[in-house]
């Protein structure tokens, strides 16, 4: 289990930053990491899960990364999309200054890392990509989901990974619950004890087609 600490705007142990070198999209990086966030010395399984199992972002707009940790998600996003707006939320400002730093390293100037009340209010994303904190608790994740998801702008998408075990599938049944019909939800892939889920917003006028709990497509008149 991961300590707590990563959780905390200011984490409780020392920021002493040290070399991290990781292969993100094909070619290994020089970047730095630190004590006090998430999954400090590498990529995590659920993140290298997401990064091989989901298409490429949006090529333009905005895109979201939920939880930025040192920053592997929003790096490849940007590397990717080399013309969208990346935008790397957490609530750890070490992971903030991490994902800055690190995405300086790679003349990334694409990427915006900033707490989640900087983000403006009227942004919309194209893409949204994220290993969302389980164990901050269901309660506290749910109010993370609903505060980032219904910001999708309309064909819109988000890919999420969560651990079977951790309730990716009851996960799944309450994002179609909360959503709404304004929302197609599904479950896109299973690999290594990880689901990968995707919600997508609707265009207006397009043929309501609907995944139940269990993944499959629906289409209704």
């Amino acid at each position: 289990m991961e300590p707590a600490h990563y959780f905390n705007a200011q984490p409780d142990v020392p920021d002493v930053r040290r070399p991290l070198a990781v292969v993100l999209e094909g070619a290994e990086r020089a970047l730095e990491t630190s004590a006090g966030i998430f999954s400090p010395d590498g990529v995590d399984k659920g993140t290298a899960v997401l990064l091989t199992e989901v298409p490429d972002p949006a090529p333009a707009g905005h895109l979201l990364d939920i939880g930025c940790g040192w920053g592997p998600i929003a790096l490849t996003m940007a590397l990717r999309s080399p013309e969208a707006t990346v935008h790397a939320v957490d609530v750890n400002e070490r992971s903030l200054s991490l994902t800055a730093a690190n995405a300086g390293r790679l003349g990334l100037g694409n990427v915006h890392a900033s707490r989640p009340e900087d983000v403006p209010a009227d942004v919309r994303f194209s893409t949204i990509w994220s290993n969302p904190p389980i164990r901050i608790g269901k309660e506290s994740l749910h109010e993370l989901l609903l505060q980032w998801l219904p910001r999708l702008e309309e064909g819109g998408e988000a890919w999420l990974v969560v651990q079977k075990n951790l309730g990716a599938d009851s996960l799944l049944r309450w994002l179609a619950d909360s959503l709404g019909e304004a929302y197609d939800v599904g479950r896109e892939a299973t690999s290594k004890g990880f689901r990968i889920l995707r919600v997508t917003r609707r265009t207006e006028g397009r043929e309501e087609r609907r995944r139940d709990a269990g993944g499959f497509l629906q289409t209704g008149s």
